[in-house]
Parts: C-alpha cells; sequence; structure tokens
C-alpha cells in the first residue's frame, strides 16, 4: 500500500530500508493503519500510503476505476507534502490557514491529528465516532483546525490516536477525548475534558487500541474496556479491563516521563535520576519468563 515509503509497492520489506527523502532533516514520525506521517525541521508535514478515507491529507481519497465495475486506490509509495490546512466557519465558509508549522502528528487506524507551532490541533481521514472532533462524522481530506483547542491557554501541547478516538492534552495539563473507545454506548462527537482527571497535570498520554494510558503526577492512569491483554499494567489480582480511569497501583511514586502503546501493549520510561527514584525502581519486580503463564 506504500506505507513505507520507498518508492513501491512490495509485498513486504524484511529488513530495514532507507527512504529516499530530499527534505530538511526529521524530527517526528508516526505509523497508521496502512499509512506512515513524518515531519520535518521545518515543520512540513509529508504522508505516503494508503488513501482511502483522505487520511493522507493530500485532498482526496484515491480511488479510481480500472474498469467499469473494478475499484482501486492510487496509493502514494514515496512521502508527498500535506500543503493545505483548512478551518471552517459555523456558517460552512472553508477558509485555508497558511502560518502552519507542524510540530507533531499522531496516526489511528485511518484518521491523523497534528498539532502546530501556536497549539492549533488539526484532524483529517475517516470521520466515523466523531473521531475527528468536529461534531459530526464526515471524513475530511485535509487537515482541519479543531476549534476547541483555539484561544488563550487552550492550546494542545501532546496528542495521541487510537483505533477510532483520540486524545490532546491543553496548556494548562488537562487531558481531552473525543471518538470512541467502547465497542457499545454512544460516540463523543468533539472534544470533552476527561472529568474523572479534573485536577490532575497531565505529562504524558498513550493510546492502544481501545485502551489509554496517562501519566500524570507521580502516578499512572489507565483504562479501557473489554477485551484487554495486560496493557492497563493492572496485575493479577484484578480485573483487566475497566471503563473507568484506575490507578496502576505497583508504579505508585514512580515519575514516568514518556508513555508509548502498541495494539495490546505499554512500555513506560521512567525517571531515574535520584538515588530515592533507582531505589524505587530497584524495588519493583522484573519479568521472569519462565515462571510466566
Amino acid at each position: 500500500m506504500g506505507q513505507l515509503g520507498l518508492g513501491l509497492q512490495s509485498p513486504y520489506v524484511p529488513s530495514p530500508s532507507k527512504i529516499k527523502f530530499s527534505g530538511a532533516p526529521i524530527k517526528r514520525i508516526s505509523c497508521g493503519g496502512e499509512f506512515s506521517m513524518i515531519v520535518d525541521m521545518r515543520g512540513n508535514l509529508f504522508s505516503f500510503g494508503h488513501p482511502e478515507y483522505g487520511q493522507l491529507g493530500h485532498n482526496n481519497d484515491g480511488k479510481y476505476f480500472v474498469t467499469s465495475n473494478k475499484l482501486t486506490y492510487n496509493c502514494e509509495v514515496a512521502p508527498r507534502k500535506v500543503a493545505v490546512f483548512v478551518e471552517k466557519a459555523r456558517d460552512g465558509h472553508v477558509s485555508a490557514i497558511n502560518d502552519v508549522e507542524i510540530v507533531d502528528v499522531a496516526c489511528g487506524a485511518n484518521h491523523s491529528v497534528a498539532i502546530d507551532q501556536k497549539k492549533r490541533l488539526y484532524t483529517w481521514g475517516f470521520g466515523g465516532y466523531g473521531r475527528l472532533g468536529h461534531a459530526e462524522q464526515k471524513d475530511e481530506l485535509v487537515p482541519r483546525v479543531v476549534k476547541v483547542f483555539e484561544g488563550i491557554r487552550r492550546g494542545a501541547v501532546e496528542i495521541a490516536a487510537g483505533s477510532s478516538f483520540c486524545l490532546a492534552v491543553n496548556e494548562c495539563g488537562g487531558l481531552f477525548f473525543w471518538g470512541q473507545n467502547k465497542p457499545t454506548g454512544e460516540a463523543t462527537m468533539y472534544p470533552k475534558p476527561v472529568m474523572d482527571l479534573n485536577g490532575w497535570k497531565i505529562r504524558s498520554i498513550g493510546c492502544c487500541n481501545r485502551s489509554i494510558v496517562v501519566a500524570a503526577d507521580d502516578s499512572v492512569i489507565s483504562w479501557g474496556s473489554s477485551p484487554t491483554y495486560g496493557e492497563l499494567g493492572y496485575g493479577d489480582s484484578k480485573s483487566k479491563s475497566s471503563t473507568t480511569p484506575q490507578e496502576m497501583k505497583l508504579l505508585d511514586g514512580v515519575f514516568i516521563q514518556k508513555i508509548s502503546c502498541g495494539y495490546a501493549h505499554t512500555i513506560l520510561l521512567a525517571r531515574c535520576d535520584s538515588d530515592e527514584e533507582k531505589t524505587r525502581l530497584e524495588k519493583l519486580p522484573s519479568f521472569n519468563p519462565e515462571t510466566a503463564q
């Protein structure tokens, strides 16, 4: 589908291969379902891969007919610059934004979210279940500003994308959610604050397929609906899933600097600067594959 950006479509590439890219040095990367995004040091955004829902941001979905009854897609097999960013007024008028320098990007299964140097937040791609945060389920073929994060002290400073939802942290450290991370129930059509974490200073966020993991103060908090596979970190003594935020008790007092999540697993980077922090980390249990079930 071109998601490797190597200039051709191949069934698989078994070893690391360099992408031909003539732009400025790369500072951010993200992978979606069948597409990828890169951001260079000048704030330019590039994408490649499958364009089905507009998740590449090139103002098209890549569809065309090979024959009268055979539909296929024109995939981007090499990095292509995302050139258009827009905002939409309440009356429906769409206008271009020219002063955009992207600082971070995150990819879901078939949607994307990014923030720029002015802390404006953009989403595009598949709009189902409100995952784009525009209070509608329409697909967006180019990056569109999410209005909630405009204004003084309301800008977005960190983002994450799950399979059908997004998270963002604003300048005040508040966590916002939109989309759907449960198999049933109503979707959240626009960004809403996660009230269970009101008052916590959010530092890092991560999304699995449906689960959410958050580092706040000296705690790690997670939640996600069943089925989960241990990515919430609750241990063997209690339920593996929770629809409401719960603390990972094993990590009480551990300062987590960064969270990264896969489809159903989580990796945490802990600070280990002081003697106290080193002692606390040394007391944590180590994984033993011989005794693992």
